[in-house]
């Protein structure tokens, strides 16, 4: 109960950060994409459920971008099984680990959402802004997810056990 009300409490902070703070103050390649950083956390210490949590933040990040529903819900949902199946090859106590996974994440995520894009979109212009802007924001949450993944209340969130 306790782990559900942390984890009910970190996801709400970080879309009111993601959705209303970081825009006012901080430009666009290096805003930082918390809601991925949350997924993958998720992805790699949470259990199999933690998948409908993944693909409705992805859902919520669709609302709000205003880019094409579903988009980053199908993104994170792949991305969310992905790291969920690796979890239990890897070591994920190690924190430079998570920072790095973040950092594939990012740049896996936008990869993803430009093939999706090309897909179905018939926008012409979207696409450059995409891809000269993954790297910038693969670095800036690499940057944030090293302080986050520190914090001493984190540590154990989403563990399944």
């Amino acid at each position: 109960m306790l782990s559900s009300l942390k984890i009910f409490l970190v996801i709400t902070a970080t879309i009111l950060f993601q959705v209303t703070i970081l825009p006012a103050y901080i430009a666009d390649p290096f805003k930082p994409n918390l809601i991925i950083i949350v997924v993958t956390y998720l992805g790699l210490k949470g259990g199999r459920k933690a998948g409908f949590i993944a693909f409705g933040l992805g859902l919520v990040q669709d609302c709000y971008s205003g880019i094409y529903l579903g988009i980053n819900g199908f993104s994170y949902l792949l991305h969310f099984l992905t790291l969920n199946l690796l979890s239990d090859r890897l070591y994920t106590e190690s924190r430079q680990l998570m920072v790095f996974v973040v950092f594939l994440a990012t740049i896996a995520n936008g990869l993803i959402n430009l093939l999706l894009l090309l897909i179905f979109s018939t926008a012409e212009g979207i696409y450059l802004t995409l891809f000269t802007d993954l790297l910038p924001q693969a670095f800036i949450n690499a940057l944030i997810s090293s302080f986050l993944f520190n914090l001493p209340g984190l540590t154990k969130l989403g563990e399944s056990g």
